[in-house]
């Protein structure tokens, strides 16, 4: 039985993460699939750039938890050979030049790094909520910088990341609503670290910047409600969470439980997404990653 609001009552506040918010907006099937069916549908297979991206978060989180005179450039090359995985690549010997190569990024990366300079955290869970959002999400690491504290999201996409993209990003807005709420400490400034081109993007938030987040967010939410309301009254899944066909069919994890996006797109090797290499290896697909 659902429980019924009475007057007075507080509003059941919706629980999202940036990705759960995302995943909709991308396509509600997707979300369906993710959040709405039980069981899950089947995923498809690993994706190398994922692979990539898992190994080097991994190793910069464990290499903060190091006593401080163990945070060395040695110790993080031998943290990302610990987390790194195979999946996704074709063969192993593409996975071994690309481990090579990542842990290139993450030597320049930590040789720039104040191994004394602890962190406020590192990927540190955080939470805030709005008029109608319980807002939620796991931040890369949170610094201190004179009486404020700063978002820091680790990326290891072919390209560099923009100040525009800092500024876009939902989920950065979202964590420093989060690092407000759970820190009780200020919190405007986001930053992306590209490791692999050793450049930082970076937006000052404003209220009314996070306002503009909150309220696209909110909308997101008001859309999940009414079609999981819809199907749960008896409408066509299918119609209540329709897909948004186009190229990133080629990628969803979902592509094995959806038709309509068989017949959108091809599907990709699992290792096109890898940055191009040089000319002297194997090239592999020029594309743009999340992770």
């Amino acid at each position: 039985m659902s429980q019924i609001e009475m007057p007075g009552m507080p509003r059941r506040l919706f629980s999202a993460t940036p990705s759960k918010l995302a995943s909709f907006a991308d396509c509600p099937r997707r979300y369906r699939f993710a959040y709405v069916d039980r069981p899950t549908p089947p995923k498809g297979p690993a994706w190398a750039h994922n692979s990539v991206g898992a190994a080097v978060h991994a190793a910069l989180r464990s290499w903060w938890e190091l006593p401080v005179e163990k945070r060395t450039t040695g110790a993080a090359r031998q943290l990302l050979y610990t987390a790194w995985s195979a999946n996704g690549f074709r063969d192993d010997e593409q996975s071994g030049r690309w481990r090579a190569r990542a842990a290139g990024w993450l030597t320049d990366y930590v040789e720039e790094l104040d191994p004394t300079d602890e962190p406020v955290g590192t990927e540190r869970t955080v939470g805030a909520t709005t008029e109608r959002l319980a807002l939620s999400g796991r931040v890369d690491r949170i610094d201190q910088r004179g009486d404020e504290l700063v978002v820091v999201d680790y990326k290891t996409g072919r390209t560099p990341s923009t100040d525009d993209e800092a500024r876009g990003s939902p989920a950065l807005a979202a964590y420093v609503l989060g690092v407000r709420r759970t820190l009780r400490r200020p919190c405007t400034r986001v930053e992306l670290h590209h490791l692999p081109s050793g450049t930082v993007a970076a937006f000052e938030h404003t209220d009314r910047s996070l306002a503009n987040h909150v309220r696209r967010a909110e909308d997101i939410a008001l859309d999940i409600t009414a079609a999981t309301e819809a199907a749960a009254a008896g409408e066509d899944p299918d119609v209540a969470f329709p897909t948004t066909p186009g190229m990133q069919c080629s990628w969803c994890d979902f592509r094995p439980s959806c038709p309509t996006g068989q017949a959108a797109a091809p599907a990709r090797d699992t290792w096109s997404f890898l940055a191009e290499e040089e000319p002297a290896q194997a090239a592999g697909s020029a594309a743009d990653t999340r992770s």
